[in-house]
């Protein structure tokens, strides 16, 4: 157990556990919490099975983060997935296969480099599925 409070969770090394820090002090042992302000989980506590765990810059990070952000609006035009951007430039994301996840995590970390037409045409070429070579792998280039 992890927690003095009530409400525990039973966590294990390894598991990837969205929180945030109630105390972050160097004089201080750090907390975390699965709750909001308002008490609520809110999508915070342990991941199920699966997903991928990635990196990406904190540019990136706001961009995804932004109310109106046209990569996540890209994104959910491609394939239903659930993913969970931290402002400590980690980024979860999980679809349907493993194969879907992986295009678009491999889409996020290419979204880095990208002008915004560049995308475009590259989600484009994705949906249309132009980028699949004959043994299901996805390459793609700039141009």
């Amino acid at each position: 157990m992890w927690s003095r409070h009530s409400s525990t969770t039973s966590l294990q090394v390894g598991d990837l556990v969205f929180a945030q820090f109630t105390i972050a002090n160097k004089d201080m042992e750090p907390e975390l919490v699965c709750i909001d302000s308002s008490g609520r989980a809110n999508g915070m506590g342990v991941f199920g099975p699966g997903g991928l765990l990635f990196r990406v810059s904190l540019g990136l990070v706001r961009r995804l983060l932004a109310p109106h952000s046209d990569i996540r609006s890209d994104l959910d035009q491609l394939f239903p997935c659930e993913l969970v951007v931290g402002v400590n430039g980690r980024v979860w994301v999980k679809s349907s296969s493993i194969q879907q996840t992986l295009i678009l995590a491999n889409l996020l970390q290419s979204c880095d480099t990208m002008t915004a037409p560049q995308r475009q045409e590259l989600f484009k070429r994705v949906k249309q599925g132009a980028l699949k070579t004959p043994h299901n792998l996805l390459v793609w280039t700039l141009s």
